[in-house]
């Protein structure tokens, strides 16, 4: 009897653990199937068309006919094609005119909502935010209207009262990129200057009421609290512009119409892909653009996050 008693209670400890092994998979299993819909849903509509373009990068494909193998035929005929190249220039052109000043007024405009003699503040951050949420269609005929070629818009109307001549800005070349990236300034300064403001509130005010005892006013206050203080905001926003500004694609279209993919004056990468796959249905040679265009965006996101953290790492040590 002696002997059966530490069998027994082996036994015992055994099935437990058996038993709480088994809640365990349990667990593990029914939170695999809570995620599961995440993961079968980008694997269908994220993944898999992100892997079968890097595979059409290398085939001649029409959408219909069967694929046939080039090799790097697609990537020779779009890094050789001039057309591409001035689509590169567009996109970064655009891109610097229409992101770089939206990040700069964006934290001017986010310091000045979160000012306590401002009155109204939520009537302003809603009106500064509606850009981001307006439907594209409004912003065409919004545009259309103060960027027209007639002399007697609103745009050339303010030219006139600087004694400057009226400007072509849906046929002229620089016309067409200053009326485009001011549409990009004034679609996303809001959706900018909103996450400003949130960093900005995420500030401690111990901070300022010390510098404003110290005697620093408040562009000081600025530059030495909020601006560093604002640095993982700033690389945020650097980085998702930076995306943004290389896959320009709805504002040139929308601004131009149905000229958009017939001229050269602001044709994007993004336009440009968008050309070959589904205006000359081309699937070789746009895959093989997207491929280009996500190198390009990562190279130009990693040297803007770079820049901008050795900025913001050389204002801390000054």
């Amino acid at each position: 009897m002696d002997h059966v008693k530490p069998t027994i209670g082996t036994n015992k400890v055994t099935i437990r653990k058996k038993r709480y092994r088994s809640e365990a998979k349990k667990d593990m299993i029914s939170g695999y199937l809570y995620i599961a819909p995440f993961f079968i849903i980008f694997a269908l509509i994220g993944l898999y068309p992100a892997l079968f373009s890097i595979y059409l990068g290398f085939q001649k494909w029409n959408g219909l006919s069967p694929m046939t193998f080039v090799g790097l035929s697609n990537f020779k005929m779009v890094l050789t094609d001039p057309l591409f190249w001035k689509s590169v220039y567009n996109t970064i052109i655009i891109g610097m005119m229409g992101t770089a000043p939206q990040l700069v007024f964006g934290i001017i405009f986010a310091y000045l909502l979160n000012q306590a003699f401002l009155k109204f503040k939520n009537f302003f951050r809603v009106t500064i935010f509606m850009p981001y949420i307006t439907s594209m269609v409004a912003i065409a005929l919004i545009f259309s209207v103060l960027f027209s070629d007639h002399e007697s818009s609103l745009a050339n109307y303010v030219l006139s009262l600087a004694g400057l001549d009226p400007v072509h800005w849906g046929s002229s070349e620089w016309g067409t990129k200053i009326a485009i990236s001011i549409m990009v300034f004034w679609r996303w300064v809001g959706y900018n200057t909103i996450i400003y403001l949130a960093g900005i509130q995420s500030i401690p005010n111990d901070l300022y009421e010390a510098a404003t005892i110290d005697g620093a006013n408040k562009f000081q206050q600025l530059i030495h609290i909020t601006m560093p203080m604002l640095k993982p905001f700033i690389i945020l926003t650097v980085f998702t512009s930076t995306v943004g500004a290389m896959q320009l694609f709805s504002e040139p279209t929308v601004f131009l119409g149905t000229s958009a993919f017939t001229r050269d004056e602001a044709m994007t990468i993004v336009m440009y892909l968008y050309r070959d796959a589904f205006k000359l249905q081309s699937f070789g040679t746009a895959s093989a653009t997207a491929i280009i265009l996500l190198v390009l965006i990562s190279a130009f996101a990693a040297i803007n996050t770079f820049l901008t953290s050795g900025m913001a790492r050389k204002r801390r040590g000054d």
